[in-house]
Protein backbone atom coordinates (compact mmCIF):
# COMPACT_ATOMS: atom_id res chain seq x y z
CA UNK A 1 0.00 0.00 0.00
CA UNK A 2 1.20 3.06 -1.11
CA UNK A 3 0.83 6.20 1.40
CA UNK A 4 1.64 9.80 0.44
CA UNK A 5 1.25 13.10 2.26
CA UNK A 6 1.65 16.63 1.08
CA UNK A 7 2.78 19.64 2.50
CA UNK A 8 -0.34 20.65 4.33
CA UNK A 9 -0.70 17.13 6.11
CA UNK A 10 2.31 17.74 7.29
CA UNK A 11 1.49 20.77 9.15
CA UNK A 12 -1.69 19.24 10.59
CA UNK A 13 0.70 16.42 11.77
CA UNK A 14 2.47 18.93 13.76
CA UNK A 15 -0.88 20.15 16.05
CA UNK A 16 -2.69 17.01 15.95
CA UNK A 17 -0.72 15.51 19.14
CA UNK A 18 -2.05 18.74 21.11
CA UNK A 19 -5.99 17.83 20.11
CA UNK A 20 -6.68 14.24 20.83
CA UNK A 21 -9.38 14.56 23.02
CA UNK A 22 -11.41 16.60 20.36
CA UNK A 23 -13.74 15.12 18.14
CA UNK A 24 -12.18 13.28 15.10
CA UNK A 25 -14.54 13.71 12.60
CA UNK A 26 -17.09 16.62 11.43
CA UNK A 27 -20.83 16.68 9.79
CA UNK A 28 -22.16 14.47 7.20
CA UNK A 29 -20.63 15.33 4.13
CA UNK A 30 -22.00 17.58 1.50
CA UNK A 31 -19.72 17.61 -1.76
CA UNK A 32 -20.97 19.14 -4.95
CA UNK A 33 -21.45 17.02 -8.34
CA UNK A 34 -18.84 19.91 -9.37
CA UNK A 35 -16.19 19.58 -6.51
CA UNK A 36 -16.76 15.21 -6.99
CA UNK A 37 -16.16 15.98 -11.05
CA UNK A 38 -12.89 18.11 -10.08
CA UNK A 39 -11.44 15.39 -7.56
CA UNK A 40 -11.77 12.38 -10.47
CA UNK A 41 -10.39 15.08 -12.95
CA UNK A 42 -7.32 16.05 -10.55
CA UNK A 43 -6.56 12.25 -10.32
CA UNK A 44 -6.93 11.48 -13.84
CA UNK A 45 -3.96 14.65 -14.51
CA UNK A 46 -1.89 12.46 -12.51
CA UNK A 47 -1.78 9.52 -14.56
CA UNK A 48 1.83 10.20 -16.17
CA UNK A 49 2.72 9.86 -12.84
CA UNK A 50 1.95 6.15 -12.47
CA UNK A 51 2.46 5.33 -16.30
CA UNK A 52 -0.81 5.14 -17.15
CA UNK A 53 -3.17 5.73 -20.27
CA UNK A 54 -6.46 6.94 -20.88
CA UNK A 55 -8.01 3.80 -20.55
CA UNK A 56 -7.29 3.95 -16.73
CA UNK A 57 -9.67 6.22 -14.74
CA UNK A 58 -11.41 6.83 -11.72
CA UNK A 59 -14.69 6.24 -9.89
CA UNK A 60 -15.89 7.74 -6.73
CA UNK A 61 -17.22 4.96 -4.64
CA UNK A 62 -18.20 6.69 -1.21
CA UNK A 63 -17.40 9.90 0.76
CA UNK A 64 -17.30 10.23 4.71
CA UNK A 65 -16.63 13.12 7.01
CA UNK A 66 -13.09 13.78 8.12
CA UNK A 67 -11.35 16.05 10.46
CA UNK A 68 -11.12 19.56 10.47
CA UNK A 69 -13.63 20.03 7.74
CA UNK A 70 -11.95 17.44 5.25
CA UNK A 71 -14.05 14.55 3.44
CA UNK A 72 -12.49 11.11 3.05
CA UNK A 73 -12.76 9.69 -0.62
CA UNK A 74 -13.26 6.43 -1.68
CA UNK A 75 -12.22 5.98 -5.43
CA UNK A 76 -11.84 2.95 -7.38
CA UNK A 77 -9.26 2.34 -10.38
CA UNK A 78 -11.34 1.79 -13.44
CA UNK A 79 -9.89 0.49 -16.53
CA UNK A 80 -11.74 0.77 -19.98
CA UNK A 81 -15.01 1.83 -17.34
CA UNK A 82 -14.20 -1.53 -15.84
CA UNK A 83 -13.34 -1.51 -12.40
CA UNK A 84 -10.46 -3.44 -10.82
CA UNK A 85 -11.06 -5.34 -7.69
CA UNK A 86 -9.20 -4.23 -4.80
CA UNK A 87 -7.80 -1.53 -6.52
CA UNK A 88 -8.58 1.62 -5.24
CA UNK A 89 -7.63 4.76 -3.65
CA UNK A 90 -8.23 6.93 -0.17
CA UNK A 91 -8.18 10.83 -0.77
CA UNK A 92 -8.79 12.81 2.07
CA UNK A 93 -9.74 16.49 0.95
CA UNK A 94 -9.85 19.77 2.70
CA UNK A 95 -12.72 22.52 2.69
CA UNK A 96 -11.73 23.83 -0.71
CA UNK A 97 -11.14 20.35 -2.60
CA UNK A 98 -7.26 20.33 -2.45
CA UNK A 99 -5.62 16.82 -1.82
CA UNK A 100 -4.15 16.41 1.42
CA UNK A 101 -3.50 13.05 1.90
CA UNK A 102 -3.45 9.70 -0.59
CA UNK A 103 -3.52 6.26 0.11
CA UNK A 104 -3.83 3.72 -2.37
CA UNK A 105 -3.30 -0.29 -3.37
CA UNK A 106 -2.35 0.07 -6.72
CA UNK A 107 -3.09 -3.37 -9.09
CA UNK A 108 -3.07 -1.81 -12.36
CA UNK A 109 -0.10 -3.27 -13.45
CA UNK A 110 0.73 -3.67 -16.63
CA UNK A 111 -2.79 -3.52 -17.81
CA UNK A 112 -2.57 -1.06 -21.09
CA UNK A 113 0.46 -3.48 -22.20
CA UNK A 114 -1.76 -6.34 -22.95
CA UNK A 115 -4.35 -4.43 -23.72
CA UNK A 116 -6.77 -6.16 -21.96
CA UNK A 117 -10.18 -7.25 -23.45
CA UNK A 118 -13.17 -6.17 -21.35
CA UNK A 119 -15.83 -7.74 -23.30
CA UNK A 120 -17.23 -10.73 -21.62
CA UNK A 121 -18.48 -13.96 -22.76
CA UNK A 122 -21.38 -14.45 -20.21
CA UNK A 123 -23.98 -12.38 -19.29
CA UNK A 124 -24.59 -11.20 -15.34
CA UNK A 125 -26.99 -13.95 -15.16
CA UNK A 126 -25.33 -16.75 -16.79
CA UNK A 127 -22.81 -15.87 -13.94
CA UNK A 128 -25.09 -15.85 -11.04
CA UNK A 129 -26.60 -19.42 -12.26
CA UNK A 130 -22.33 -20.50 -12.21
CA UNK A 131 -22.45 -19.25 -8.80
CA UNK A 132 -25.74 -20.78 -7.38
CA UNK A 133 -24.24 -24.40 -8.74
CA UNK A 134 -21.83 -24.16 -5.74
CA UNK A 135 -24.32 -23.09 -3.06
CA UNK A 136 -26.85 -25.22 -1.94
CA UNK A 137 -30.01 -25.97 -3.54
CA UNK A 138 -32.02 -25.32 -1.31
CA UNK A 139 -31.68 -22.25 0.07
CA UNK A 140 -33.49 -19.65 -0.36
CA UNK A 141 -32.72 -16.02 -1.59
CA UNK A 142 -32.93 -13.10 1.12
CA UNK A 143 -32.56 -10.61 -1.46
CA UNK A 144 -31.71 -10.71 -5.24
CA UNK A 145 -28.66 -11.96 -6.28
CA UNK A 146 -26.25 -9.41 -8.08
CA UNK A 147 -23.47 -9.87 -10.51
CA UNK A 148 -20.56 -6.67 -11.12
CA UNK A 149 -18.43 -7.23 -14.22
CA UNK A 150 -14.94 -6.35 -12.77
CA UNK A 151 -11.34 -7.07 -13.87
CA UNK A 152 -9.85 -9.56 -11.22
CA UNK A 153 -6.14 -9.10 -10.21
CA UNK A 154 -5.44 -12.89 -9.87
CA UNK A 155 -2.71 -12.70 -7.01
CA UNK A 156 0.50 -14.43 -5.77
CA UNK A 157 3.03 -13.82 -2.52
CA UNK A 158 6.39 -13.51 -3.14
CA UNK A 159 9.67 -12.75 -1.16
CA UNK A 160 11.35 -9.46 -0.54
CA UNK A 161 14.77 -9.51 -1.63
CA UNK A 162 16.93 -10.55 1.29
CA UNK A 163 14.51 -12.72 2.23
CA UNK A 164 14.84 -15.54 -0.49
CA UNK A 165 16.71 -18.10 1.50
CA UNK A 166 14.53 -17.71 5.01
CA UNK A 167 13.09 -20.18 6.42
CA UNK A 168 9.24 -20.12 6.32
CA UNK A 169 9.34 -20.35 10.10
CA UNK A 170 11.56 -17.23 10.49
CA UNK A 171 9.50 -14.95 7.72
CA UNK A 172 8.61 -11.79 9.22
CA UNK A 173 5.11 -10.39 7.06
CA UNK A 174 7.41 -7.56 5.57
CA UNK A 175 9.31 -10.36 4.19
CA UNK A 176 6.76 -11.09 1.52
CA UNK A 177 4.34 -8.99 -0.99
CA UNK A 178 1.30 -9.72 -2.59
CA UNK A 179 1.54 -8.96 -6.12
CA UNK A 180 0.00 -9.31 -9.25
CA UNK A 181 0.42 -12.71 -11.59
CA UNK A 182 -2.22 -12.25 -14.06
CA UNK A 183 -5.82 -10.42 -15.03
CA UNK A 184 -8.95 -12.45 -15.70
CA UNK A 185 -12.47 -10.49 -16.33
CA UNK A 186 -14.97 -11.62 -14.13
CA UNK A 187 -18.13 -11.24 -12.36
CA UNK A 188 -17.99 -10.13 -8.42
CA UNK A 189 -21.44 -12.25 -7.77
CA UNK A 190 -23.38 -11.69 -4.49
CA UNK A 191 -25.63 -13.71 -3.23
CA UNK A 192 -27.44 -13.63 0.13
CA UNK A 193 -29.52 -16.68 1.16
CA UNK A 194 -30.78 -18.68 4.17
CA UNK A 195 -31.40 -22.47 4.74
CA UNK A 196 -33.43 -23.14 7.81
CA UNK A 197 -31.89 -21.29 10.52
CA UNK A 198 -27.96 -20.82 8.79
CA UNK A 199 -27.46 -17.59 6.87
CA UNK A 200 -25.97 -18.45 3.38
CA UNK A 201 -24.21 -15.38 2.78
CA UNK A 202 -21.31 -15.53 0.08
CA UNK A 203 -19.51 -13.53 -2.35
CA UNK A 204 -18.19 -15.68 -5.59
CA UNK A 205 -16.02 -14.50 -8.54
CA UNK A 206 -16.83 -15.90 -11.52
CA UNK A 207 -15.00 -16.05 -14.59
CA UNK A 208 -16.39 -14.19 -17.35
CA UNK A 209 -14.93 -15.80 -20.21
CA UNK A 210 -15.78 -19.49 -19.53
CA UNK A 211 -17.83 -19.39 -16.29
CA UNK A 212 -15.67 -21.25 -14.24
CA UNK A 213 -15.38 -20.04 -10.14
CA UNK A 214 -12.34 -18.71 -9.41
CA UNK A 215 -12.87 -17.39 -5.80
CA UNK A 216 -15.48 -17.59 -2.93
CA UNK A 217 -15.99 -16.73 0.36
CA UNK A 218 -18.16 -16.50 3.33
CA UNK A 219 -19.70 -13.21 3.95
CA UNK A 220 -21.35 -13.96 7.17
CA UNK A 221 -19.81 -11.60 9.54
CA UNK A 222 -21.08 -12.91 13.19
CA UNK A 223 -20.27 -13.49 16.54
CA UNK A 224 -20.78 -17.77 16.61
CA UNK A 225 -20.91 -19.52 18.92
CA UNK A 226 -35.15 3.10 32.04
CA UNK A 227 -34.76 -0.78 31.08
CA UNK A 228 -33.45 -3.97 32.77
CA UNK A 229 -31.21 -4.88 31.39
CA UNK A 230 -29.44 -8.98 31.66
CA UNK A 231 -25.99 -7.59 31.82
CA UNK A 232 -25.75 -4.57 32.98
CA UNK A 233 -28.55 -3.77 35.32
CA UNK A 234 -30.76 -0.59 35.38
CA UNK A 235 -29.99 1.31 32.59
CA UNK A 236 -31.26 4.50 31.19
CA UNK A 237 -32.63 3.89 27.23
CA UNK A 238 -33.78 6.49 24.87
CA UNK A 239 -37.24 5.70 23.57
CA UNK A 240 -40.19 7.29 21.59
CA UNK A 241 -43.61 8.40 23.06
CA UNK A 242 -46.15 8.26 20.30
CA UNK A 243 -49.73 9.11 21.85
CA UNK A 244 -49.97 6.71 25.02
CA UNK A 245 -47.31 4.19 23.78
CA UNK A 246 -43.64 3.96 24.31
CA UNK A 247 -41.52 2.75 21.13
CA UNK A 248 -38.12 1.46 21.07
CA UNK A 249 -37.32 4.72 18.80
CA UNK A 250 -34.01 7.00 19.07
CA UNK A 251 -34.89 9.49 17.07
CA UNK A 252 -32.07 11.53 18.84
CA UNK A 253 -29.20 9.44 17.28
CA UNK A 254 -29.27 8.93 13.30
CA UNK A 255 -31.80 10.16 11.25
CA UNK A 256 -33.49 8.50 7.83
CA UNK A 257 -33.03 4.69 7.30
CA UNK A 258 -36.06 2.23 7.74
CA UNK A 259 -37.43 3.44 11.21
CA UNK A 260 -36.24 7.49 10.74
CA UNK A 261 -34.38 6.41 13.70
CA UNK A 262 -32.04 4.01 15.57
CA UNK A 263 -34.67 1.44 16.02
CA UNK A 264 -35.03 -1.82 18.63
CA UNK A 265 -37.70 -4.89 16.61
CA UNK A 266 -39.11 -7.89 17.13
CA UNK A 267 -38.31 -10.25 14.33
CA UNK A 268 -40.49 -12.82 16.93
CA UNK A 269 -38.81 -16.21 15.72
CA UNK A 270 -39.51 -14.82 11.91
CA UNK A 271 -36.62 -17.91 10.09
CA UNK A 272 -33.55 -17.12 9.05
CA UNK A 273 -34.68 -17.68 5.64
CA UNK A 274 -36.47 -14.64 5.77
CA UNK A 275 -35.31 -12.15 8.28
CA UNK A 276 -37.38 -9.28 7.77
CA UNK A 277 -37.34 -7.21 10.81
CA UNK A 278 -40.83 -7.24 12.35
CA UNK A 279 -42.40 -3.87 14.14
CA UNK A 280 -40.43 -1.90 16.65
CA UNK A 281 -41.19 -2.71 20.12
CA UNK A 282 -43.90 -0.69 21.94
CA UNK A 283 -44.80 -0.60 25.65
CA UNK A 284 -47.51 1.30 27.36
CA UNK A 285 -44.82 2.75 30.16
CA UNK A 286 -41.30 3.19 29.78
CA UNK A 287 -40.24 0.79 31.56
CA UNK A 288 -38.92 -3.02 30.02
CA UNK A 289 -37.44 -5.92 30.33
CA UNK A 290 -36.86 -8.00 33.70
CA UNK A 291 -33.32 -8.24 33.27
CA UNK A 292 -33.29 -12.72 32.66
CA UNK A 293 -32.16 -14.66 30.02
CA UNK A 294 -35.07 -15.37 27.47
CA UNK A 295 -37.03 -18.53 28.27
CA UNK A 296 -37.53 -20.64 25.40
CA UNK A 297 -40.63 -20.50 23.58
CA UNK A 298 -41.72 -17.71 25.66
CA UNK A 299 -43.63 -14.28 24.74
CA UNK A 300 -40.94 -12.17 22.63
CA UNK A 301 -43.47 -8.74 23.92
CA UNK A 302 -43.47 -9.54 27.70
CA UNK A 303 -41.07 -8.44 29.93
CA UNK A 304 -38.78 -11.04 29.70
CA UNK A 305 -39.01 -10.84 25.94
CA UNK A 306 -38.29 -7.57 26.12
CA UNK A 307 -34.96 -7.83 28.07
CA UNK A 308 -33.11 -9.26 24.31
CA UNK A 309 -34.61 -5.06 23.13
CA UNK A 310 -32.98 -3.35 26.12
CA UNK A 311 -29.76 -5.42 25.55
CA UNK A 312 -29.48 -4.45 21.83
CA UNK A 313 -30.89 -0.63 22.21
CA UNK A 314 -28.35 -0.19 25.32
CA UNK A 315 -25.54 -1.28 22.59
CA UNK A 316 -26.84 0.44 20.27
CA UNK A 317 -26.68 3.70 21.87
CA UNK A 318 -23.43 3.01 23.99
CA UNK A 319 -21.61 2.03 20.44
CA UNK A 320 -23.15 5.24 18.66
CA UNK A 321 -22.25 7.32 21.74
CA UNK A 322 -18.53 6.13 21.64
CA UNK A 323 -17.98 6.85 18.13
CA UNK A 324 -20.20 10.38 17.93
CA UNK A 325 -18.29 11.82 21.41
CA UNK A 326 -14.98 10.30 21.21
CA UNK A 327 -14.77 10.49 17.28
CA UNK A 328 -17.13 13.08 15.87
CA UNK A 329 -17.67 9.83 13.89
CA UNK A 330 -21.71 9.43 13.55
CA UNK A 331 -23.83 6.38 12.72
CA UNK A 332 -22.22 3.21 10.68
CA UNK A 333 -21.58 5.28 7.36
CA UNK A 334 -20.05 9.04 9.48
CA UNK A 335 -22.83 10.54 7.68
CA UNK A 336 -25.44 9.65 10.58
CA UNK A 337 -27.57 7.39 8.70
CA UNK A 338 -29.76 5.55 10.73
CA UNK A 339 -29.98 1.20 11.67
CA UNK A 340 -31.87 -0.87 13.07
CA UNK A 341 -31.25 -4.26 15.18
CA UNK A 342 -33.69 -6.85 15.25
CA UNK A 343 -33.59 -9.05 18.12
CA UNK A 344 -35.54 -12.62 18.71
CA UNK A 345 -34.50 -14.14 15.48
CA UNK A 346 -34.41 -17.68 14.39
CA UNK A 347 -35.54 -20.36 17.14
CA UNK A 348 -32.66 -20.42 19.61
CA UNK A 349 -30.50 -19.06 17.44
CA UNK A 350 -26.75 -19.35 18.65
CA UNK A 351 -25.71 -15.96 16.28
CA UNK A 352 -25.47 -12.70 15.85
CA UNK A 353 -24.64 -10.66 12.76
CA UNK A 354 -24.11 -7.95 10.71
CA UNK A 355 -25.60 -7.44 6.98
CA UNK A 356 -24.26 -5.56 4.55
CA UNK A 357 -28.11 -5.57 2.20
CA UNK A 358 -29.99 -3.59 4.73
CA UNK A 359 -26.99 -2.57 6.95
CA UNK A 360 -28.40 -3.73 9.95
CA UNK A 361 -28.18 -6.00 12.91
CA UNK A 362 -30.01 -9.40 13.63
CA UNK A 363 -29.47 -11.10 17.64
CA UNK A 364 -30.87 -14.73 18.12
CA UNK A 365 -31.92 -15.96 21.76
CA UNK A 366 -29.00 -18.47 22.18
CA UNK A 367 -29.23 -21.87 23.11
CA UNK A 368 -25.55 -23.20 23.70
CA UNK A 369 -25.26 -19.26 24.39
CA UNK A 370 -27.20 -16.58 26.57
CA UNK A 371 -29.41 -14.50 24.70
CA UNK A 372 -26.36 -12.71 22.24
CA UNK A 373 -26.79 -8.90 22.54
CA UNK A 374 -24.18 -8.22 25.09
CA UNK A 375 -22.04 -4.34 24.69
CA UNK A 376 -19.40 -6.50 23.00
CA UNK A 377 -21.21 -8.02 20.57
CA UNK A 378 -23.37 -5.29 19.89
CA UNK A 379 -20.11 -2.75 19.32
CA UNK A 380 -18.67 -5.56 16.92
CA UNK A 381 -21.43 -6.09 14.48
CA UNK A 382 -22.21 -2.08 14.19
CA UNK A 383 -18.20 -2.33 13.42
CA UNK A 384 -18.56 -4.50 10.61
CA UNK A 385 -20.90 -1.48 9.18
CA UNK A 386 -18.40 0.68 9.76
CA UNK A 387 -15.41 -1.01 8.50
CA UNK A 388 -18.51 -2.35 5.19
CA UNK A 389 -18.84 1.64 4.78
CA UNK A 390 -15.32 2.61 4.58
CA UNK A 391 -12.48 0.23 3.87
CA UNK A 392 -14.81 -2.52 3.15
CA UNK A 393 -11.49 -5.09 4.03
CA UNK A 394 -12.91 -8.07 1.71
CA UNK A 395 -13.87 -10.91 4.15
CA UNK A 396 -11.04 -13.86 3.16
CA UNK A 397 -7.04 -14.19 3.89
CA UNK A 398 -5.29 -11.41 5.38
CA UNK A 399 -8.11 -8.39 4.91
CA UNK A 400 -10.81 -10.70 6.15
CA UNK A 401 -8.95 -11.20 9.36
CA UNK A 402 -8.02 -7.56 9.42
CA UNK A 403 -11.71 -6.72 8.88
CA UNK A 404 -13.10 -9.02 12.04
CA UNK A 405 -10.12 -7.69 14.29
CA UNK A 406 -11.35 -4.41 13.68
CA UNK A 407 -15.49 -5.10 14.87
CA UNK A 408 -13.54 -6.42 18.02
CA UNK A 409 -11.28 -3.63 18.70
CA UNK A 410 -14.49 -1.56 18.36
CA UNK A 411 -16.64 -3.69 20.63
CA UNK A 412 -13.97 -3.24 23.13
CA UNK A 413 -13.56 0.10 22.73
CA UNK A 414 -17.71 0.40 22.96
CA UNK A 415 -17.15 -1.54 26.49
CA UNK A 416 -15.00 0.31 27.98
CA UNK A 417 -16.61 2.87 27.12
CA UNK A 418 -19.92 2.07 28.32
CA UNK A 419 -18.75 0.52 31.74
CA UNK A 420 -17.34 4.05 32.42
CA UNK A 421 -20.70 5.72 32.39
CA UNK A 422 -20.78 6.35 28.34
CA UNK A 423 -20.29 10.44 28.07
CA UNK A 424 -17.63 11.92 27.66
CA UNK A 425 -14.90 12.52 25.06
CA UNK A 426 -12.54 10.13 26.16
CA UNK A 427 -12.48 6.11 26.65
CA UNK A 428 -11.26 4.82 30.16
CA UNK A 429 -10.45 1.15 30.64
CA UNK A 430 -13.14 -0.76 31.64
CA UNK A 431 -13.55 -3.44 29.13
CA UNK A 432 -12.17 -7.39 30.10
CA UNK A 433 -10.41 -7.55 26.83
CA UNK A 434 -12.38 -11.44 25.55
CA UNK A 435 -15.00 -10.99 23.01
CA UNK A 436 -18.41 -12.59 24.05
CA UNK A 437 -17.55 -13.28 28.06
CA UNK A 438 -20.81 -12.38 29.20
CA UNK A 439 -23.25 -14.73 26.65
CA UNK A 440 -21.24 -17.62 27.11
CA UNK A 441 -22.47 -20.60 29.33
CA UNK A 442 -19.87 -21.61 30.45
CA UNK A 443 -17.47 -18.61 31.39
CA UNK A 444 -15.08 -19.61 28.75
CA UNK A 445 -15.29 -16.45 25.87
CA UNK A 446 -15.52 -16.87 22.20
CA UNK A 447 -11.44 -14.87 22.18
CA UNK A 448 -9.34 -13.63 23.58
CA UNK A 449 -7.54 -10.00 22.69
CA UNK A 450 -4.30 -10.78 24.57
CA UNK A 451 -3.99 -14.03 23.50
CA UNK A 452 -5.58 -15.51 20.53
CA UNK A 453 -4.15 -19.18 20.51
CA UNK A 454 -6.45 -19.37 24.13
CA UNK A 455 -8.85 -20.67 21.97
CA UNK A 456 -7.50 -23.19 20.10
CA UNK A 457 -7.71 -22.36 16.73
CA UNK A 458 -6.57 -18.20 16.22
CA UNK A 459 -2.65 -17.22 16.11
CA UNK A 460 -0.69 -14.97 18.21
CA UNK A 461 1.46 -13.88 15.36
CA UNK A 462 1.72 -13.20 11.19
CA UNK A 463 2.83 -16.01 9.47
CA UNK A 464 2.30 -17.56 5.99
CA UNK A 465 -0.40 -19.55 6.91
CA UNK A 466 -2.96 -16.79 8.51
CA UNK A 467 -4.22 -16.23 4.53
CA UNK A 468 -5.71 -19.27 4.92
CA UNK A 469 -7.69 -19.36 8.04
CA UNK A 470 -11.00 -18.38 8.79
CA UNK A 471 -11.54 -13.97 9.33
CA UNK A 472 -12.44 -15.06 12.83
CA UNK A 473 -9.25 -16.67 13.65
CA UNK A 474 -6.57 -14.73 11.63
CA UNK A 475 -8.00 -11.89 13.31
CA UNK A 476 -6.13 -12.96 16.25
CA UNK A 477 -2.68 -11.37 15.52
CA UNK A 478 -4.40 -7.52 15.03
CA UNK A 479 -6.31 -8.31 17.89
CA UNK A 480 -3.29 -9.38 20.01
CA UNK A 481 -0.86 -5.93 18.68
CA UNK A 482 -4.29 -3.67 19.62
CA UNK A 483 -4.22 -4.88 23.19
CA UNK A 484 -0.21 -4.56 23.47
CA UNK A 485 -0.70 -0.93 21.73
CA UNK A 486 -3.72 0.02 24.38
CA UNK A 487 -1.83 -1.60 27.54
CA UNK A 488 1.83 -2.96 26.67
CA UNK A 489 3.13 -6.65 27.20
CA UNK A 490 5.25 -8.31 29.59
CA UNK A 491 8.76 -9.41 30.01
CA UNK A 492 7.94 -12.80 31.81
CA UNK A 493 8.24 -15.46 29.25
CA UNK A 494 5.35 -17.76 30.86
CA UNK A 495 3.01 -14.56 30.87
CA UNK A 496 -0.14 -14.50 28.32
CA UNK A 497 0.82 -11.31 28.01
CA UNK A 498 5.04 -11.90 26.82
CA UNK A 499 5.91 -11.59 22.97
CA UNK A 500 9.31 -13.12 21.85
CA UNK A 501 8.95 -10.54 18.96
CA UNK A 502 9.74 -7.80 21.25
CA UNK A 503 13.61 -7.86 21.34
CA UNK A 504 14.57 -4.34 21.83
CA UNK A 505 14.49 -2.16 25.29
CA UNK A 506 12.57 -2.05 27.05
CA UNK A 507 11.06 -5.68 25.93
CA UNK A 508 8.40 -5.03 28.16
CA UNK A 509 6.33 -2.59 25.77
CA UNK A 510 4.42 0.51 27.00
CA UNK A 511 0.94 0.68 26.10
CA UNK A 512 -0.49 3.93 24.97
CA UNK A 513 -3.82 3.77 26.46
CA UNK A 514 -7.23 2.17 24.75
CA UNK A 515 -8.12 6.08 23.89
CA UNK A 516 -5.46 6.92 21.83
CA UNK A 517 -4.91 3.32 20.50
CA UNK A 518 -8.85 3.65 19.29
CA UNK A 519 -7.80 7.15 17.50
CA UNK A 520 -5.68 5.57 15.62
CA UNK A 521 -6.79 2.32 14.83
CA UNK A 522 -10.29 4.26 13.84
CA UNK A 523 -7.98 6.67 11.74
CA UNK A 524 -5.94 4.23 10.21
CA UNK A 525 -9.15 1.80 9.25
CA UNK A 526 -11.25 4.45 7.61
CA UNK A 527 -9.20 6.96 5.86
CA UNK A 528 -5.84 4.10 4.87
CA UNK A 529 -6.89 0.84 4.68
CA UNK A 530 -8.25 -0.15 1.39
CA UNK A 531 -10.47 -3.52 0.50
CA UNK A 532 -7.26 -5.96 -0.63
CA UNK A 533 -4.95 -4.30 2.65
CA UNK A 534 -2.75 -6.90 4.51
CA UNK A 535 -1.03 -7.00 7.61
CA UNK A 536 1.86 -5.52 6.09
CA UNK A 537 -0.26 -2.59 5.07
CA UNK A 538 -2.55 -2.40 8.48
CA UNK A 539 1.18 -1.56 10.10
CA UNK A 540 1.94 1.27 7.30
CA UNK A 541 -1.56 2.39 7.78
CA UNK A 542 -1.66 2.27 11.94
CA UNK A 543 1.92 3.78 12.61
CA UNK A 544 1.20 6.83 9.49
CA UNK A 545 -2.37 7.44 11.49
CA UNK A 546 -0.39 7.66 14.93
CA UNK A 547 2.35 9.97 13.09
CA UNK A 548 -0.61 12.05 12.28
CA UNK A 549 -2.44 12.25 15.25
CA UNK A 550 0.42 12.70 17.87
CA UNK A 551 3.35 13.47 15.45
CA UNK A 552 6.58 11.33 13.81
CA UNK A 553 8.85 10.21 16.66
CA UNK A 554 5.96 10.70 19.15
CA UNK A 555 6.00 7.74 21.33
CA UNK A 556 2.72 6.62 20.29
CA UNK A 557 4.20 6.57 16.61
CA UNK A 558 6.96 4.35 17.74
CA UNK A 559 4.43 2.56 20.27
CA UNK A 560 2.67 1.38 16.89
CA UNK A 561 5.49 0.24 15.38
CA UNK A 562 6.39 -1.88 18.72
CA UNK A 563 2.85 -3.37 18.47
CA UNK A 564 3.08 -5.00 15.10
CA UNK A 565 6.88 -5.86 15.88
CA UNK A 566 4.94 -8.00 18.55
CA UNK A 567 3.37 -10.16 16.07
CA UNK A 568 6.24 -10.45 13.59
CA UNK A 569 5.17 -7.61 11.20
CA UNK A 570 7.63 -5.57 11.12
CA UNK A 571 11.05 -5.14 13.24
CA UNK A 572 11.19 -3.77 16.42
CA UNK A 573 12.34 -0.74 18.06
CA UNK A 574 13.70 0.84 21.49
CA UNK A 575 11.37 2.68 23.31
Amino acid sequence: MAIRKTLIAAAIVSIAGTAFAAPMMGNPVSMSKQDNDRLVSTLNGERGKHGLDADHGYALGSQHPGANGHAINRVHHTYKGVRIFESESVVVTDKNGAIVSEAATDRRGSLSAKRFDVKPTLSGNDAIAKAMKSLPSTAAHIDPPSAELIIYPVMKTVRVAGAENKAEADLNALDVQDVVDSYQLAYLVKTRMSKGQEAVFHNTIVNAKDGSLMDQWNMVQSIVGTGHSQYNGDVPIQTTLVGTTYQMLDSTRGTGGQFGGMAITNANHASTSNPTPGVIYTNSTNVWGDGKNYISGGSTTNANGQTAAVNALWGLQNTYDTMNNVLGWKSLDGNNTATYIAVHVGTAYDNAFYTDTCKCMYIGDGSSFYSLGSIDVIGHEMGHGVTAATSNLTYRGESGGLNESASDINGEAVEAYARNGGTGTVINAGNDWMMGKEISKTGTPLRWMYKPSKDGSSLDAWSTSLKRLDPHYSSGPNNRMFYFLAMGSSATTTSDYYSKYLVQAPKNMTGIGIDKAYRIWFKANTTKLTSGSTYADARAAVIAAAQELYGVGSKEAKAAQRAYAAINVGADIAE
